[in-house]
């Protein structure tokens, strides 16, 4: 069974601006630095954010790791930094707000300038970054290309060569759990202190599996014989947050997938390789380690269908 950890009543250092849930950063056992993200009521964000966590090990993608987590009455999760001491994580937006003319990397909508090819690009590299370099005379701010890393700690598989194309593992994550917000806030690189760039770890999925859906809902679609209602048809609009071209529709989660393995098609195969070695087996063994607490009946069987229906489609695309 999950753990839920308490996290001390003293526990907050620093609150985080970032997203629209309430959370802060505090110091863990281990000493390193932990953020708590509190899940909003009547929704399933915290299991969902656990459950793709373990989806994401299951499938050797590199990830943030969260675990259940409880403070004061707040129920949420809580996340080690995956970031160095000496590091930032930087976001989506701000790449591309150097790249790409008038991009509104502040809104807090879908923007339509986030593009796949745009953020393959940018993931694909090299980048020009602004770092500091000890220099005889003292620290200096110099701009150099810089290419990108593979995560921090990743050992990747020998069929993966390059950070693009962990990234479409990513998109292939989203299309298996109808995450529909890989935002330019949700994937980023990681800059380190003596100015080399990596691929952030996948991170923030609560948005996936139906998690705000009621129950009655679920039940509805589980058993209806309307087409329509459907499980199937549900999972089928699922909507990420990318952009084929500006203008257009987002692309559905599958449809982003579809994209980014047309073009780095080794990986696209590699991935859902992994993703065939994985059965309702396996998933069936993460959501039984859920505290019951955490997880009703229905979001569980709903979830589980999602994912036996969205494996299937990948296998099939």
């Amino acid at each position: 069974m999950y753990p839920i950890i308490q996290v001390p009543d003293e526990a907050p250092e620093q609150s985080e601006q970032l997203g629209t849930k309430w959370k802060f950063w505090y110091w863990g056992d281990d000493k390193h630095r932990w953020l708590f993200k509190e899940g909003r009521p009547n929704t399933g964000e915290n299991w969902a954010e656990k459950v793709c966590c373990e989806l994401c090990a299951l499938l050797g993608i590199p990830h943030g790791h969260y675990e259940f987590a409880v403070w004061k009455d707040h129920h949420g999760v809580v996340t080690p930094t995956f970031v160095p001491e000496d590091g930032r994580l930087i976001f989506g937006n701000e790449l591309l707000a150097k790249f790409v003319a008038d991009y509104d990397g502040e809104r807090r909508v879908r923007v339509r300038k986030h593009t796949l090819a745009r953020v393959m690009a940018v993931i694909h590299g090299p980048t020009r970054f602004a770092v500091k370099v000890p220099l005889p005379q003292g620290v200096s701010t110099v701009i150099r290309p810089a290419p990108i890393e593979m995560p921090l700690g990743y050992v990747p598989p020998v069929e993966v060569r390059t950070a693009s194309e962990v990234f479409v593992g990513y998109l292939m994550l989203d299309a298996f759990v109808g995450n529909q917000d890989r935002h330019d806030e949700n994937w980023g690189l990681i800059l380190t202190g003596d100015g080399r760039l990596a691929l952030a770890p996948t991170f923030d999925h609560a948005s996936s599996l139906g998690r705000n859906e009621q129950d009655a809902e679920r039940l509805v679609r589980l058993t209806t014989r309307d087409q329509r209602r459907s499980v199937e048809r549900y999972v089928e609009r699922a909507k990420s947050a990318l952009y084929r071209a500006v203008g257009e529709k987002p692309l559905t989660t599958l449809a982003a997938f579809q994209d980014a393995a047309k073009l780095v098609p080794e990986a696209g195969k590699y991935w859902l390789k992994r993703l065939e070695t994985t059965n309702l087996v396996d998933y069936r063994r993460i959501f039984d380690n859920i505290p019951v607490t955490e997880i009703t009946e229905p979001a569980r069987d709903f979830a589980l269908r999602m994912l036996e229906i969205n494996r299937d489609r990948l296998l099939q695309s």
